[in-house]
Parts: C-alpha cells; structure tokens; sequence
C-alpha cells in the first residue's frame, strides 16, 4: 500500500466517523467539534486529488467562518437541549421514512452507474495535468482570462443582491432616538445654555 493510498483511507474513515458522530452527539458543541474535523478530513482529500486551491477554500471559509460562527452561536444561546429534543423525538419516524427513502433511490442509482465511452478522457480535457500546471494556476486562467466577463457580472449580482437585502431590511423607526451629528456640531450656545441666578434658601 502507498503513502496515498494510506493517506487515502485515514481521511476517507475520519470523514465518514466524523460524519456520524456529528449527527449522534448529544452535546452541540461537540458536534460542531466534529463538523470541523469532517471540513479539515475533506480538505485532506481534495489535496489528495491535486485540488489545493478548493482544500484551502474549505478550511478558510468553512472551517474559519462558518464552523466557528457555528461554535460561537452555540456557545452563546441559551438554549434547553434536553426540551429540544423532547419534541424532536415525536418525528424521529418519519425523519426514519425520508432516511430509508433517501438510501433506496441511492441504492437504485448505484446500482445502474455506468461509465459512458470516453468519460475519462472528458474528465483529462477540462483542466491540463498537474505536470503542465498547478491546479491554483489553471483556476484562475479559467477564471480570469476566459470567463472574466462573466466572473465580473457574478460579482455584479451578488453586489445588488447585497445592496437591495439592506435596503429591504433598514427600517426607520421614528419612537426611537437617533443623534444628529451635524444639529450637535452647529448649534449655539446662547441658546444651548441658560443661566439662572439662585438666590441663597431657594430652590429652582
């Protein structure tokens, strides 16, 4: 067995153990502990496969963004798990249904998976072999030299998508308080301030 094929096993067995214990843990956190070694396992993989560019992706956005904001979240709320899963527990059959559901059509699909004629040879086309040139370099030729035109209006949309969620969202609400920077920074004051004379044994 080669060092690959070896390195090839342990990611494979962590993900699919890591996997499962996401889904059996009683504690979220854990679960969330688990999440991030099934992300680090899968980059390990995609390494594995020359594909350094997307292993970096998940362990950057997937492992660094959303698993920690996952961890954080949990951490944070104060949530009672043990009347969580209390009502969980009534759809545990048909949760069971959909999941024998789900692995009979899987099943069924491998079962008639077949190679087409020539598929190997597709796969080799759509990227040059790792011997020509890093699998980082031939993404970004790909994305930035043919494709730029439509990498820039992907970023177009995702701009007015981000623009028109803020503008849905921002509401102005007039029983609340807001400081007027520019009223504060231009206001007099003679007019601002009032002088009164108390005399002594008096009050205001």
């Amino acid at each position: 067995m080669t060092v690959a094929a070896f390195a090839f096993y342990v990611f494979a067995i962590t993900v699919v153990t890591s996997g499962l214990f996401v889904v059996v843990s009683k504690n979220p956190v854990h679960s969330v502990l688990w999440l991030i070694l099934s992300f680090l396992s899968s980059a390990g993989l995609f390494v594995l496969l020359g594909a350094e560019f997307v292993a970096m992706l998940l362990v950057i956005v997937y492992v660094g963004a959303v698993a920690v904001l996952f961890l954080f979240v949990v951490m944070m709320l104060d949530v009672d798990f043990a009347e969580l899963k209390g009502e969980m527990a009534k759809y545990v059959p048909i949760a069971g249904l959909i999941g024998v559901v789900l692995l009979m059509q899987l099943t069924m699909v491998l079962g008639v998976w077949e190679f087409a004629d020539g598929a190997t040879d597709l796969r080799a086309a759509v990227a040059p072999a790792i011997e020509d040139v890093q699998n980082t370099r031939a993404l970004g030729n790909l994305i930035y030299d043919d494709y730029i035109y439509l990498f820039q209006a992907s970023g177009l949309i995702l701009l007015v998508a981000m623009i028109g969620a803020i503008v849905l969202t921002l509401r102005h609400r007039p029983d609340v308080k807001r400081q007027n920077v520019v009223a504060q920074m231009h206001r007099d004051p003679a007019k601002a301030m009032e002088i009164i004379d108390v005399k002594p044994g008096q009050g205001l």
